[in-house]
């Protein structure tokens, strides 16, 4: 005998369309606050428009994605998530600017198995002040309600940033030579880089959240969101364009800086110019992390760097100054030798 079925529903599966209307009309006003000249229409179409105007005589167009790692699974862990989506944006801006570009759009990628409307609203809300700071526009993005991918109370982000620059004035590191002097601009933390190994040190040492690190709970120094650098390196581009720029971020100051300097050229960095964060040396010392293990996994406390002529290395602090950015002078450009590394760093 055939047994009578439920008549199934996109609710009974596991996705809520309701609840993805109601988190687009909360979100409105979050967006609201990003928009810049150039932003043509709102949210719901099938596609986000931009218009470049005239402003640019050559414009390039940069375009960065990325996501936070498993920063995430703290701030989930810890139901703290209004900054994170701060995180989001920050390592999408500062890579674009990284190539001399103003960010101007940018669109997320919310993915969860169930939505939580309120969770979802304090992340987004986040993005916004994230693109706020960094002077674009939140143009778009997607909600994915997908049951059964992500466990309860989980959820991913994506970001993805479009910028564009003069191509006479696109940073590409071509100018770099011997001689030149690095500034490093101090992070604000962990950024959001490192996470899976900070997971592990914190497994080790049982999670000691409220812990005081250099003045703040553990959990607050590891959740600080990424610095944004944009607005005040934008401005320093208008009056002393450097010779080239890194964010440090994945591979750590090991191996970033050198990804924007000639294969001829190497670098000497001394970590003693700057003070190492409390954090980073908690770590160090619970993880047992080596030097060499440190450097190439977190940006211990610096977060951009700047690679400039040596004659203009006091021109530029003193708009680094101007801005309110700390730095220091970290290091050097020297010729490349055979057979030995090209980044070394001593402390």
């Amino acid at each position: 005998m055939n047994t009578p079925h439920q008549r199934l529903t996109y609710r009974a599966a596991g996705v809520d369309i309701d609840a993805g209307a109601e988190l687009v009309e909360r979100i409105k006003p979050h967006v609201a606050r990003t928009l810049r000249a150039g932003v043509l229409g709102g949210l719901g179409g099938f596609g986000a428009l931009f218009e470049l105007g005239t402003r640019w005589r050559e414009p390039v167009l940069v375009s960065g994605t990325d996501g936070v790692g498993t920063k995430l699974k703290l701030a989930q862990e810890l139901n703290r998530h209004d900054t994170i989506g701060v995180d989001l944006v920050a390592m999408c801006v500062n890579d674009v600017l990284v190539q001399g570009a103003e960010p101007l759009f940018f669109l997320d990628y919310f993915a969860a198995g169930h939505l939580d409307v309120d969770v979802a609203e304090r992340v987004i809300a986040g993005i916004a002040q994230g693109c706020t700071q960094a002077g674009c526009a939140l143009v778009g993005g997607e909600t994915a309600e997908m049951p059964d991918m992500y466990a309860p109370g989980e959820y991913d982000l994506a970001g993805f940033c479009v910028g564009a620059v003069e191509k006479s004035r696109l940073i590409d590191g071509q100018l770099v030579r011997s001689g030149d002097v690095l500034i490093g601009i101090a992070s604000n933390g962990a950024h959001a880089n490192g996470f899976s190994l900070i997971r592990r040190i914190l497994d080790r040492c049982g999670k000691p959240w409220s812990l005081d690190v250099g003045g703040m709970s553990l959990a607050d120094a590891l959740l600080a969101p990424t610095a944004i650098y944009v607005k005040p390196i934008l401005r320093l581009l208008a009056e002393r364009p450097p010779h080239a720029m890194a964010h440090i971020t994945g591979g750590g100051l090991t191996e970033n800086i050198i990804r924007v300097v000639p294969s001829s050229l190497a670098l000497h960095v001394d970590a003693s110019a700057w003070p190492i964060p409390p954090l980073f040396s908690w770590m160090a010392d619970v993880g047992q992390l080596e030097d060499e293990e440190l450097w190439r996994t977190f940006n211990c406390g610096i977060g951009f760097v700047l690679v400039v002529d040596a004659a203009d290395a006091s021109e530029t602090k003193a708009l680094l100054e101007r801005e309110g950015l700390q730095h220091w002078s970290i290091g050097t450009v020297v010729p490349a030798e055979t057979g030995r590394p090209r980044v070394h760093i001593s402390r």
